[in-house]
């Protein structure tokens, strides 16, 4: 199994950003040696508890840390950005990191609405665009508009021998159909999704129409994950993440809380009901569990690979939990 990582960069409650990102920096190269496939990183602004607006920024130090594993944004939101400005961005870092870029495309808002109107302005219309910029910037990166398009007279420089790969990442329909028209591989967000995931990679698989950069179809399917020596350890690891998110949604979130303001915040019989409901959509329990219900996940998706996302309040069991899921999942031929 191909599994990889996907990293969102949460602000732990006493912590600042700088410290988010010096970890986020250092779970990229622990996952490297663990022999994860790749690590994309995800794009927020103006979210509380989240720290990267600029992947590729983060991307370019990363890269210059790591040796070979594969790194991209999970995603570029399109609606902000002009395709030629991201094609020479991930160009720029296909440049210095030969054969290692992904360009996961999103279309959400990864903020508030004041922040996407700081961005791009009218960030529905643009959304309604989506398709029409995720074609420019494929032609773009794989330089092949027409003769007579404007655009043919430029390139997005510096050119790279090798091009970034495109991704069209989402949780609808839409996103797949994306995927399968324009012929790129396809990232499905499991963790955040709460829709009919299987049936519609599914559909992307069936309907998938060959490229130029892409011959089959290739899927990613993200789920968030967190692995402890035992179900009870796991459990409590989880709790944080689960009150930050609550938090969240009442507009009262700040960075991901501790266990022990978990623990002060829900009542015994409130931590048994919301870890219960959060194992519908996450897998927490101990290496085994976890191995068990991965490759019950990949083969309900006929997936190619597992992206792992993990948020708890410390860093260091962020970096465990994914050490246990390498250690019992991954294997010398993976």
């Amino acid at each position: 199994m191909k599994l990889s990582i996907l990293d969102q960069s949460p602000i732990s409650s006493g912590k600042r950003a700088q410290d988010a990102l010096q970890a986020s920096m250092q779970l990229a190269v622990e996952g490297e040696k663990l022999g994860y496939t790749r690590y994309w990183i995800a794009e927020h602004h103006n979210f509380s508890g989240l720290s990267c607006s600029a992947p590729e920024v983060m991307l370019s130090y990363i890269g210059a840390n790591t040796n070979k594993m594969r790194l991209g944004a999970g995603a570029v939101l399109l609606p902000h950005y002009k395709p030629y400005r991201v094609a020479e961005t991930y160009n720029m870092l296909a440049t210095l990191f030969p054969d290692r870029i992904d360009l996961g495309i999103g279309r959400a808002p990864g903020g508030s609405a004041e922040a996407s109107i700081a961005l791009s302005g009218n960030y529905l219309e643009n959304v309604r665009k989506v398709p029409e910029l995720t074609k420019q910037l494929l032609h773009f990166l794989r330089n092949d508009f027409l003769e007579d398009d404007m655009f043919s007279k430029i390139q997005p420089s510096p050119v790279p021998d090798i091009t970034p790969v495109p991704w069209i990442l989402g949780t609808s329909q839409r996103s797949a159909d994306l995927a399968s028209e324009y012929g790129t591989a396809c990232a499905f967000g499991h963790f955040m999704s709460e829709k009919l995931g299987p049936e519609i990679v599914a559909s992307y698989q069936k309907t998938f129409i060959p490229s130029i950069s892409l011959k089959k179809a290739n899927t990613i399917v993200a789920v968030s994950v967190i692995c402890a020596e035992t179900t009870e350890q796991a459990e409590e690891l989880a709790l944080p993440g689960i009150l930050w998110r609550k938090q969240n949604a009442s507009g009262e979130g700040n960075g991901v809380p501790t266990i022990d303001e978990a623990h002060r915040s829900f009542s015994r019989e409130e931590r048994k009901r919301f870890i219960s409901e959060a194992k519908r959509k996450m897998i927490i329990g101990n290496p085994q569990e976890v191995k068990k219900e991965l490759y019950r996940l990949q083969e309900t998706y006929n997936a190619d690979e597992i992206m792992i996302v993990t948020i708890t309040h410390s860093y260091e069991d962020r970096i465990k939990s994914y050490e246990l899921i390498a250690n019992h999942v991954l294997s010398i031929t993976d």
